[in-house]
């Protein structure tokens, strides 16, 4: 038998070395700072405050913003900011305003008093959330552009690690600041630390997108079109945009996948459901089960981001090593699986070392989960429409859980918090079906190649 070449050995590493890979580091952290702040964080600081837990759970749907940014992508995909664009290109525009649109936000959450003005909290919440949400549409289509497809799974890894570095910071740092000053200094800190998505927008490189050819004929029937249209002025141009920016992406990703497309859209919104709805409530059920602010960030927060980001970039070279259906599989199995962990959690009690064990189990998984996941992602879209048709697929990818997430703290209040993570283990079996039924009609890794690429 030969032996691999010492290159062919390595190669799934050296990958995190290119240029653009790195960057996505950065830029993860921006896409990920906002995400506990209209989330965990902000359900902590509620229940802290002595919040009910189902006024709670019905404020978790600020973050739905996330799970519907595909009804705004075609704007992003298209629309040109007036002065931003000529200056930065059509990706870095749009990212920057979506990063000043979320530290205006926080700003206003830090000087808001959630016990006199809880409305008015909720309204900056879902300011910073919809610049957040706007921001991952404009840094997913920026990741998808700027790398080649066989990168994916490496700029997905580094993309994860940064989100999660700066999750860390917006969980276990936000709770250290909480814990020995207040809130509002806090989230005022948050804010100033969107500074590092600002500054990194500035000074990396505009992609360029590649068109392939059989797009250029599906937007020839659009020019037809219009060519034989009686309308005119403004009636033809909003046809044209309408078309070009909304139609177009949706009939070419239906065109390439068939019926298959279906089976696709179901495993994409069932894949994290069970982690997305018993998220919600993870720190809530800490507060619950009586661990302190500082455990909560030491070990939830700090010692998981550590599991979280060996997870993803365990995930991404495994990628390159076996292939995206296997890993699927893989993933979609033991997400959901470990989720149990916190079952047997909430019969053990506030004990740290039971607690560390639940958050390797589930945070490991749960990083390798997402690294695969943004990989396969990123092989369904054509180059010519990557915000709409990935803002489609992760708006999807979301939209399921954070829907239920908002019954979450009436379900727990229920039944629960054991059999409340038994349940949210059950809302992911489907997606283990669905990742075995995709190896049939729509095989995962036949879709790594994108329309666009070169050969």
């Amino acid at each position: 038998m030969d032996t691999p070449e010492p290159a062919s050995r390595f190669r799934a590493l050296r990958v995190y070395a290119h240029p653009r890979v790195l960057v996505m580091l950065f830029l993860g952290f921006s896409a990920g700072l906002p995400l506990l702040l209209v989330g965990g964080t902000f359900t902590a600081w509620l229940r802290d405050l002595g919040v009910e837990l189902a006024a709670i759970g019905f404020l978790s749907w600020v973050g739905i913003a996330h799970s519907i940014k595909v009804l705004w992508a075609p704007l992003v995909d298209r629309l040109t900011l007036p002065g931003l664009t000529r200056l930065l290109g059509r990706r870095r525009a749009w990212i920057l305003l979506a990063q000043l649109t979320v530290a205006l936000g926080l700003l206003g959450m830090a000087f808001t008093d959630p016990v006199a003005d809880l409305w008015l909290v909720a309204v900056w919440a879902v300011l910073t959330a919809f610049g957040s949400a706007t921001q991952d549409i404009a840094v997913d289509a920026y990741r998808v552009e700027a790398l080649e497809t066989h990168r994916q799974g490496a700029a997905a890894a580094t993309y994860v690690t940064g989100y999660r570095m700066a999750i860390l910071l917006a969980g276990a740092g936000a709770l250290h600041v909480a814990d020995v000053a207040n809130w509002s200094l806090a989230y005022l800190a948050m804010a100033v630390f969107m500074g590092v998505g600002l500054v990194t927008t500035l000074v990396v490189r505009e992609p360029r997108a590649q068109v392939s050819a059989d797009t250029h004929r599906l937007e020839q029937r659009v020019t037809d079109y219009l060519a034989r249209t009686h309308h005119r002025g403004w009636r033809r141009d909003l046809t044209a945009w309408f078309l070009g920016a909304v139609v177009c992406p949706f009939a070419d990703f239906f065109r390439r996948y068939g019926l298959a497309a279906l089976t696709v859209l179901l495993f994409v919104g069932t894949f994290r459901i069970s982690d997305i709805f018993m998220g919600v409530m993870a720190n809530p059920f800490y507060l619950d089960l009586g661990f302190t602010k500082g455990q909560i960030a030491n070990v939830a927060a700090a010692f998981g981001l550590a599991m979280t980001l060996g997870g993803a970039l365990a995930g991404g070279a495994l990628v390159v090593r076996f292939g995206i259906a296997r890993m699927l599989i893989f993933t979609a199995v033991m997400a959901p699986l470990t989720n149990l962990t916190f079952s047997w959690l909430a019969v053990l009690g506030p004990e740290v070392h039971g607690l560390v064990v639940a958050i390797i189990a589930d945070n490991v998984t749960g990083g390798m989960a997402v690294a695969v996941l943004l990989a396969y992602l990123a092989s369904l879209t054509n180059s010519a429409y990557t915000a709409t048709q990935y803002a489609l697929f992760s708006s999807l990818m979301t939209l399921p859980g954070q829907f239920l997430g908002g019954f979450t703290g009436w379900a727990a209040e229920q039944v629960g918090w054991f059999w409340f993570f038994v349940g949210a283990a059950g809302l992911g079996l489907p997606a283990v079906a669905l990742a075995v039924v995709l190896l049939r009609v729509a095989h995962p890794d036949g879709g790594m190649r994108r329309p666009g690429d070169a050969a």
